[in-house]
């Protein structure tokens, strides 16, 4: 989760909402990622899909049934839906979020019993951290309104 946070951090110095991920594989990263979503004008370019993006190619597979996918912020439907397609083994997340989190909040598309892939998941990690980056973003976002 502290490379996650080290994402976020570099997506906030960048000017975009901080959220951070890592892909892991038997204890080792092999990708990470943070939004991107004002840099390639593309509202899709969350930190979830890149990294999954990246850990399929590195790892030249089609599935991450064998990985941990460790996210700052409960992922939301769209990055919910990859993590299910990817069939992601585990997902570790950060903070809740309770206006768009899809793995427990408002919904739990990882975990629905009608779909053919469930992920084991894990939430409330280093939640303060997470939560904060958010929190201080917005709100210096706010202030410069």
């Amino acid at each position: 989760m502290l490379a996650a946070l080290d994402e976020a951090r570099l997506a906030a110095s960048k000017d975009e909402v901080p959220i951070g991920a890592v892909v892991t594989r038997h204890g080792e990263i092999v990708a990470r990622a943070h939004n991107e979503t004002v840099a390639r004008r593309n509202p899709t370019y969350h930190a979830e899909f890149l990294a999954i993006e990246r850990a399929l190619e590195a790892l030249e597979t089609d599935r991450l049934t064998e990985c941990t996918l460790y996210v700052t912020i409960e992922p939301c439907a769209q990055c919910a839906g990859a993590i299910v397609l990817a069939k992601v083994g585990t997902l570790v997340f950060g903070a809740y979020d309770a206006k768009a989190g899809m793995c427990g909040s408002l919904g739990d598309l990882v975990r629905h019993p009608r779909l053919n892939h469930r992920v084991d998941v894990r939430g409330g990690i280093e939640t303060e951290a997470c939560a904060e980056l958010v929190r201080a973003f917005f709100l210096a976002k706010r202030a410069l309104d």
